[in-house]
């Protein structure tokens, strides 16, 4: 693969690896691009209608988001949500006035926003302070065909320690808010997979707030959809604080799958890593991650780095990741981004068809090992299988 490490781009994209221009676009910019957009908030109105031409949506096909965009969406209840909480974990259903909904952070585009002012009841799941449950939280979001605006609320007490899993199935039109609230020295795994239907479209930002000495880990896995449009967002409540985002993408013919990260480094002595993986085949596949790093001037002594990795496996796919990097101190321990596009590696290839394995197994292998390190890391061996049968299901009709 080519990588761009470290090395700023500015006003265009280039393209990598072995794939002609126009099929990759890959660039890194070195201003961050939230700071052009309108400022967070819970009000529709203060977000104009997007066209397009916005940073924040210029990669977006606006008329595949069935109206999500500009209020013409009508909620109909279009998901069913079932939630499976272990002994001493509550879960709640509450209204927008709830001191503990919207706290993680404020919407910072329009459907979030509109997600925001149009839900009628949030669920909250609190694992209570010093709690930690044997088995996973987990939430299953079907859907059943219509639209639905909703809103998720995951708080951990102080130095409580919790696993949860939100598997996204079915067909809907979806946007969603929801909000990581860690308490001091809690500890937060997030499993987030969206196996969505050939049709469904879902928009999501997720917001997280990481207390003093907390750690959170997020893991998203996105296979299934027509469009899906994540935001996760990271912030520190105080000092210590560590965040680690993990993401894999499968874009098969004709999806959009568009991942949008910004890590505020807001207080001194916190860490972050991200690293996300994507692979892409079929015809008008199209991958967006964009990963800003802003590092406030307050925050000394952070230590960050992010990395996006892709494998275009046909021709006709097309990515654009975008690092940005924004640093208002000196006093940092490190930082640094990484985005790296490319075809199969030709010598890989080689060494394992020279062993006798044929073409198509040698494929699978390689993709299945660029992967295999971020399956790993989710801890949960019913997610894992399931996660890497999806994935060979995918290489077999790829290859």
């Amino acid at each position: 693969m080519a990588e761009a490490q470290n090395a700023p781009v500015q006003g265009g994209t280039v393209p990598a690896g072995s794939t002609t221009a126009g099929q990759i676009a890959v660039a890194a910019e070195s201003t961050v691009a939230t700071r052009m957009s309108a400022p967070p908030s819970y009000d529709v109105a203060d977000f104009p209608v997007p066209h397009g031409r916005e940073e924040e949506w210029r990669f977006t096909p606006l008329e595949r988001l069935r109206g999500l965009h500009d209020g013409s969406a009508v909620a109909d209840g279009g998901i069913r949500v079932e939630i499976s909480t272990p002994d001493g974990v509550t879960q709640e259903t509450v209204g927008r006035d709830d001191a503990r909904v919207g706290r993680a952070g404020k919407p910072v585009d329009r459907v979030a926003a509109q997600a925001y002012s149009a839900f009628e009841k949030a669920s909250v799941v609190t694992v209570p302070k010093e709690a930690r449950p044997e088995e996973p939280i987990r939430i299953t979001v079907h859907g059943e065909g219509g639209t639905a605006y909703a809103h998720q609320v995951i708080e951990l007490g102080a130095f409580a320690e919790a696993v949860v899993v939100i598997d996204h199935t079915g067909d809907a039109v979806l946007a969603a808010n929801v909000d990581y609230v860690l308490g001091d020295g809690a500890k937060l795994t997030v499993v987030a997979v969206q196996d969505w239907d050939d049709n469904a479209v879902h928009v999501a930002q997720h917001n997280t707030l990481v207390g003093r000495d907390a750690s959170f880990k997020s893991v998203v896995v996105t296979f299934g959809g027509d469009l899906v449009r994540l935001h996760p967002r990271v912030s520190y409540a105080s000092t210590g604080g560590s965040a680690e985002l993990i993401g894999l993408y499968f874009t098969d013919q004709g999806q959009h799958q568009e991942h949008r990260l910004l890590v505020d480094h807001n207080q001194p002595h916190c860490s972050s890593n991200v690293v996300y993986k994507g692979a892409l085949q079929g015809d008008d596949a199209h991958a967006v991650w964009i990963g800003d790093v802003l590092i406030e001037a307050a925050a000394e002594g952070t230590d960050t780095y992010e990395m996006n990795r892709n494998l275009v496996l046909t021709d006709g796919a097309r990515v654009d990741s975008v690092p940005n990097l924004e640093i208002e101190t000196g006093e940092i321990v490190g930082a640094g981004h990484a985005s790296a596009t490319g075809r199969f590696d030709d010598e890989q290839l080689f060494y394992l068809m020279a062993r006798g394995i044929p073409e198509a197994d040698a494929r699978r292998l390689v993709v299945r090992g660029f992967f295999a390190e971020l399956v790993q890391q989710i801890g949960l061996p019913d997610v894992e299988e399931r996660l890497l049968a999806k994935i060979e299901a995918e290489l077999e009709a790829a290859v």
